[in-house]
């Protein structure tokens, strides 16, 4: 079970940095930008920057919009 929190990170839980880190990375390598990515999954580019620089704790429904924007399941998406 992953567990996404903004504080601790313990063996079962993912930060909010850990997570953004990992959307960047497969976004930039799908050759993709922020807005780019932005349009395909109906969110603003300004919150998916938020969300990569970890300042945003996305909901499920937003983690099934991005890993669709990124053409990945949900279980790559959250494989870090």
């Amino acid at each position: 079970m992953i567990l996404i929190v903004g504080m601790a990170n313990t063996e079962n839980t993912i930060s909010l940095q850990q997570l953004g880190a990992h959307v960047r990375n497969l976004r930039t390598k799908k050759s993709m930008t922020q807005v780019e990515l932005a349009s395909k999954c109906g969110l603003d580019r300004n919150y998916i920057g938020m969300l990569e620089r970890g300042e945003r704790n996305p909901s499920y429904l937003t983690l099934v919009k991005i890993a669709k924007g990124l053409g990945l399941s949900m279980s790559n998406l959250l494989n870090l």
